[in-house]
């Protein structure tokens, strides 16, 4: 066409997008959407410091998973080698935020019935939280043909509606966080080959060329075992790191389960499509006129032993994977006594489900507080599901308030910052010095802990907030014990002389907004001179990571860094009525106004909607088979 991308100007033209990209889109999702390995690879490099009951510790459960069933863990001794080579892999890994990662949870749903709303028929929400882009992950669409309507969010390269809805169900997801990754280390063998429970067997080998623009092309070496891919070797090749991944397995399905879904006629269709997404695991909510429901989709590893939480041995099969839970073998309700679903990245199934999906859960302060938001009406409105999504109100902070309002703090700066928490609320709002404080004083608090025991930040888990909770409720007692109180007050002391110094030394006067800003930034053009300025977007940004309204926090600092670039509220009484928005803007191109037209009125809470007939036509573009 006529008209170009700046990056693509600078870069050069992309290759053809085929069917084969859109397919590697949704690998790309699974594999960002189930990290387990990465935290197994954590456990792994700290047995070298650190008993592993204390590692375990470092993911404590969260308050309504149980603990974990000690039938399934099997203690393995780790070589020197293993812990090596598992430093090794971290030391190189992305992390999040860095380009081309996303976080470990993501997304907020919940859907009431008939019997609980105003107008007659079940309402439906969903926020997935992913990484904040710049074009957006996300692009808005509303397709009718003379069969079919769907309006919702797709991706860019994806031939299939993502969220939203179709003429008789609507629908949504969250990262059903269950383990689908398990690390094996591989004893290796004379010849280029691994011991296995048969015997040696050769490591396969094969290259792959990827081709960099004004350089030599670069030949990359993959090996894999019966396990999966290798992802980490020792210096000396004697240790070997393996990788079981669900998503990597044969007989993928997933594109005909999303097409499935976006053909569905009834909740009872929805199930059935979301057995047939292979991967990832997600919670499925679903709604049509009558029913509501919740599915999980994707394959979760049977396995012969062990709990997948720590790297294995994988020459034994003792622990390997002897097949997979599918369909309606994993967690799935359909319409519910209470009328009522709800599901914010915890736990959907209890300990004692018959399907063992993983040991580590995140804490449910999300969903704490959209039940209760949910009981104070029983007649809502879409309106007031979109009201929901915008709630900045933290039920995290506020669990953990009164034990620190109890703290005794010495006269001073510190004693005046804790008045100011008294009586606090825990509303993450802009316009408040709260969050502020309440952040930057556990953020300190948590490295204090960490530094005190010898373990280095990017390697002590991604559950900061529940370790954090486990350490004040007492749930925890290995890390400070009776030094808590001492490393609060010194964390406080810490916190207040850093934000004295960039926000004033009147604490009445911080503002979270002006310390906590939504960034939106392109992976590639934010790197070059000529564009970096057009391809940064800042916006004074309220709520945290524990809030309805996610604004989850950077590694460093307190920008946002994501959250729910999208939002759907879904009416099925007549779905042309339902809410929408997302941001920054439907644009792909930095230097259109429509590529950030959406910030603001996201920020705010505004929504649209996405009917048979615009309100106005600011432009047509014209697609040409």
């Amino acid at each position: 066409g006529r008209f170009a991308a700046p990056a693509f100007l600078l870069l050069g033209k992309p290759e053809p997008w085929t069917p084969v990209d859109s397919l590697l889109w949704g690998k790309t999702m699974s594999l960002w959407l189930s990290a387990n390995w990465h935290e197994e690879l954590a456990r792994l490099a700290l047995s070298a410091k650190l008993p592993r009951a204390k590692i375990d510790s470092l993911w404590p459960p969260s308050q309504d998973a149980g603990r974990p069933d000690a039938a399934r863990t099997s203690p393995v001794r780790y070589a020197a080698v293993a812990v090596s080579a598992a430093q090794r892999v971290l030391d190189v890994l992305p992390r999040f935020p860095a380009p081309f990662t996303l976080p470990g949870t993501a997304s907020n749903e919940w859907a009431v019935d008939s019997s609980h709303t105003a107008t007659g028929a079940p309402l439906l929400a969903g926020d997935p939280h992913l990484g904040f882009g710049f074009p957006s992950l996300w692009y808005l669409v509303r397709i009718d043909t003379p069969h079919q309507t769907l309006a919702g969010a797709t991706a860019p390269g994806v031939p299939f509606l993502i969220l939203g809805h179709n003429r008789r169900i609507a629908w949504t997801f969250t990262d059903a966080e269950a383990d689908t990754q398990d690390v094996f280390i591989e004893t290796p063998a004379p010849g280029g080959r691994y011991e296995t429970p048969s015997g040696p067997k050769p490591i396969k080998v094969r290259q792959a060329r990827i081709r960099v623009r004004g350089h030599p092309d670069v030949l990359l070496t993959i090996r894999s075992t019966r396990h999966g891919p290798v992802i980490g070797r020792t210096a000396d090749g004697k240790g070997l790191l393996a990788v079981a991944m669900a998503a990597l397995t044969p007989h993928d399905t997933s594109a005909d389960g999303l097409l499935a879904l976006n053909r569905a006629q009834s909740v009872a269709d929805a199930g059935a499509a979301a057995a047939r997404v292979s991967s990832p695991v997600l919670n499925l909510l679903a709604a049509d006129h009558t029913n509501i429901a919740l599915f999980m989709t994707g394959r979760v590893p049977i396995r012969r032993g062990g709990d997948g939480a720590w790297p294995v041995d994988g020459a034994d099969g003792a622990h390997d994977w002897i097949g997979f839970a599918s369909g309606d073998q994993l967690p799935h309700i359909v319409a519910p006594a209470s009328g009522r679903l709800v599901n914010a990245n915890e736990r959907v199934a209890p300990p004692d489900f018959p399907v063992f999906l993983g040991r580590d859960w995140f804490g449910n302060w999300r969903a704490q507080r959209i039940r209760a938001l949910l009981a104070q009406t029983d007649k809502h409105r879409a309106a007031d599901f979109a009201k929901m999504q915008r709630d900045v109100i933290s039920a995290y902070a506020q669990q953990l308030l009164p034990i620190l309002t109890a703290l005794p703090v010495p006269p001073g700066p510190a004693a005046q910052v804790v008045a100011l928490l008294r009586g606090w609320n825990g509303a993450m709002r802009m316009n408040a010095p709260q969050p502020l404080i309440f952040n930057a004083w556990l953020r300190r608090f948590r490295l204090m802990v960490l530094a005190k025991n010898g373990v280095p930040v990017r390697d002590a888990g991604p559950a900061h907030d529940e370790f954090v909770a486990s350490l004040l409720t007492g749930a925890n007692p290995g890390w400070c014990a009776s030094d808590c109180h001492a490393l609060l007050v010194a964390s406080l002391q810490k916190a207040v002389a850093r934000l004295s110094a960039r926000f004033g030394a009147d604490p009445s006067r911080w503002r979270w907004g002006a310390a906590h800003q939504a960034v939106f930034a392109d992976p590639v053009a934010s790197r070059i001179p000529l564009l970096r300025g057009f391809a940064t977007l800042r916006i004074d940004s309220p709520g945290d990571g524990t809030t309805i309204d996610r604004a989850g926090l950077a590694a460093h600092g307190y920008d946002s860094v994501h959250g729910p670039e999208y939002r759907g509220v879904y009416d099925l009484s007549d779905l042309d009525r339902s809410l929408f928005m997302m941001t920054p803007g439907e644009s792909g191109n930095l230097l259109s106004a429509h590529a950030r037209d959406f910030l603001v009125p996201w920020r705010n809470g505004k929504t649209i909607l996405l009917g048979p007939r615009p309100a106005h036509v600011t432009g047509r573009i014209m697609l040409n088979p």
